[in-house]
């Protein structure tokens, strides 16, 4: 299992935005938007790959990954 696996990655579909918005709430604030939902995850998963790796080459400790009922409950 790779560190990425470990955070919870959303995709969803954004009536507002008439697209699909994605978001990874433990590492990024923003996020990344299209049209296609599995481009977007795709974009999202490289997002989250280039997040860990700015912490390992800051050498800075990853922030601990919420579990599924966190997620709900936040």
């Amino acid at each position: 299992m790779r560190p990425a696996d470990c955070y919870a990655k959303l995709v969803v579909w954004s009536d507002a935005d008439q697209c699909y918005v994605a978001t990874c709430p433990d590492l990024l604030y923003g996020g990344c938007h299209g049209d296609d939902q599995q481009a977007v995850y795709a974009e999202l998963c490289q997002a989250v790959d280039e997040v860990l790796a700015i912490y390992r080459a800051e050498n800075r400790e990853l922030p601990p990954p919420r579990r599924g009922a966190d997620l709900l409950s936040a």
